[in-house]
C-alpha cells in the first residue's frame, strides 16, 4: 500500500512539472488581465453634497452608510449647493467624484466658468424632486390671501435672499424672475446662506427667502408650520414647466406637513428641478453600479412630493447616461449580485470575458502536455537503456570478462527496481527488464576470451 501511494504521488508530482509552465502562463495572464482591467473599485471616494444640515447632507450620510456595508469609504464634501458640486466635479484639480446636480444648473455653471465642462460628466440617473420654496412674511403681501411673483417682487424695498452663490437658487431665480419681465438689479437681492436667511425673515429683517431644497429638509418642515409665515404657490406651475424643460410642476398636498393641524391647509402648486446624481466619466463601473443601487433603497420610497417608485429614474437626465446606470435602468441588479457579495461577483462580472479568452487560448496548449508527461515516464525508463547498450557492445567486443558484465547488469536491475512509474506505462518497464534477461543470456552463452568450449 505504501508502494503504491508513493507511485501515486510520483506520478502526481511528474504531471505537475510536466504542466507547471502552463499553469504559470495562465496565472501570468491572469493577474495582467487584473492589473489592466482593475476590476476591484477604489475603496474611497468623494461626494460632494450641499451645505451641512441640509436634505443633500443628510443624503450624502445615507449614501455613505450604503456604500459602507461594501467596504467602500465615502467622504462628504460639503459645498454651498448644486453650482459648487458641478464646478468640482467639472475641474480636473479637485478632487471630486460623484456629487448632486440641480436640474438647470449647467447652463448657469458655464456663465460663471466656461472651463467647467473640463472633465467629461456622466449622470447616473435622476433622483428627487428640490422644489422651489419661497417663503414670505404675510406683511410682504398686503395680507393678499394668495400672492403672485410679479405682484411679491413689486413691492417697494423688498427685501428677499436668493441663497449664496454656489448653490443653484440664484441662477435658477433670475431666469424665473426674466420670465416674468422682473429685473433682478432692480430687487438687488441679498445672498446669504440658508440658516442666516432664516433666521432674517423670522426676525424681520427679510420678507422673503428663496431657495431650492428637497422636502426632507429641517428647514422647510419647520417654515411650513412657522406662524406669519406663507409659502407661494406657482399657480402657472404648468406653464413654468413648458418654458424651462428642467422644471416639473409638482403638488405638496394638503396637511402632509401635520395632519393634525391640516398643514399646509389646501394643496399647494409648486415647480421642482430634479436632482440628478452626477459622476466624472472615469469612475470606476463597479462604483456607478453600487451608487446606483444604493438610490434605489434611498430614493424610490414615497415622500411628499414624490409618488412610491418614482425616482431613481433615467429620465430627465442632463448628462449622458453613464452604460452602468443605463445597465441597471433596463435589467436591474446584476444576475451574480443577487446571490454572491459584491466583491465576488463584480470580480467575476468584469472578468468573465478575460476568462473565456485566456481558456480559449490555453485549451490548444494544453495539448501539448498528454505527450510531454507521457515523454517523461517513459523517459525514465528508456534512459537506462544507453547503459544496456553500453554492456552489449563490450560484450560483443569482447574485452571485458564475463563475470564484470554479469555485475553491471545485476547493478542495473537492482536501480530499474526502484523506478515508479503508472500502470499506462508499465509495459516499458517490463521491455526493459526483458530485455537485461536477454543481455544476460547471451553473455552467459557466449564464450571468453581464450576459452575453447
Amino acid at each position: 500500500m505504501l508502494r503504491f501511494i508513493g507511485n501515486a504521488l510520483n506520478s502526481l508530482r511528474d504531471v505537475l512539472v510536466t504542466a507547471l509552465p502552463f499553469i504559470l502562463l495562465g496565472v501570468a495572464l491572469l493577474v495582467g488581465a487584473y492589473f489592466l482591467l482593475q476590476p476591484a473599485p477604489p475603496k474611497r471616494i468623494v461626494l460632494a453634497t450641499g451645505p451641512e444640515q441640509s436634505a443633500l447632507d443628510q443624503f450624502g450620510k445615507r449614501y455613505a452608510a450604503e456604500l459602507a456595508r461594501h467596504g467602500i469609504e465615502v467622504e462628504l464634501f460639503p459645498t454651498r449647493g448644486s453650482l459648487d458640486n458641478l464646478l468640482a466635479l467639472g475641474d480636473a484639480t479637485q478632487d471630486v467624484d460623484v456629487g448632486f446636480v440641480q436640474g438647470g444648473s449647467s447652463d448657469y455653471a458655464r456663465s460663471v466658468d466656461e472651463k467647467q465642462t473640463e472633465v467629461p460628466l456622466v449622470s447616473l440617473g435622476s433622483m428627487f424632486f428640490e422644489p422651489v420654496w419661497l417663503f414670505y412674511r404675510e406683511g410682504s403681501a398686503r395680507g393678499m390671501p394668495q400672492a403672485a411673483l410679479p405682484e411679491l417682487a413689486q413691492r417697494e424695498r423688498w427685501r428677499i435672499s436668493f441663497g449664496a452663490e454656489g448653490s443653484g437658487t440664484p441662477g435658477l431665480m433670475r431666469k424665473l424672475l426674466a420670465a416674468n419681465r422682473i429685473s433682478v438689479d432692480d430687487l438687488k437681492p441679498l445672498k446669504l446662506e440658508l440658516t442666516p436667511a432664516v433666521v432674517g425673515l423670522l426676525g424681520g429683517e427679510l420678507d422673503a427667502l428663496a431657495f431650492v431644497s428637497a422636502p426632507e429638509s429641517q428647514m422647510v418642515q419647520m417654515l411650513l408650520q412657522t406662524p406669519g409665515v406663507r409659502l407661494l404657490e406657482f399657480l402657472q406651475a404648468e406653464a413654468y414647466s413648458r418654458r424651462f424643460p428642467f422644471l416639473s410642476p409638482v403638488i405638496l398636498p394638503r396637511g402632509v406637513a401635520d395632519l393634525e393641524r391640516n398643514v399646509p391647509a389646501h394643496d399647494i402648486p409648486l415647480i421642482a428641478p430634479i436632482t440628478s446624481l452626477v459622476a466624472r466619466e472615469d469612475t470606476h463601473p463597479a462604483l456607478i453600479q453600487l451608487l446606483v443601487q444604493a438610490a434605489t433603497r434611498i430614493h424610490s420610497s414615497p415622500g411628499w412630493i414624490a409618488q412610491a417608485g418614482q425616482f431613481p429614474t433615467s429620465q430627465a437626465a442632463e448628462f449622458p447616461l453613464a452604460p452602468e446606470a443605463e445597465r441597471f435602468y433596463l435589467n436591474g441588479p446584476p444576475f451574480l449580485q443577487r446571490y454572491l457579495p459584491f466583491w465576488l461577483a463584480n470580480l467575476i462580472d468584469r472578468m468573465w470575458v478575460v476568462l473565456f479568452s485566456i481558456v480559449a487560448v490555453m485549451i490548444p496548449l494544453s495539448r501539448v502536455v498528454p505527450p510531454l508527461v507521457e515523454f517523461r515516464f517513459r523517459r525514465r525508463v528508456f534512459r537506462w537503456y544507453r547503459q544496456l547498450r553500453d554492456i552489449e557492445t563490450r560484450l560483443e567486443i569482447g574485452e571485458t570478462p564475463a563475470a564484470t558484465l554479469l555485475d553491471e547488469l545485476a547493478r542495473l536491475e537492482i536501480r530499474i527496481a526502484h523506478i515508479a512509474v503508472p500502470l499506462s506505462y508499465a509495459d516499458a518497464l517490463y521491455n526493459l527488464r526483458a530485455h537485461i534477461s536477454l543481455v544476460r543470456r547471451r553473455i552467459r552463452g557466449t564464450p571468453q576470451p581464450g576459452h575453447t568450449r
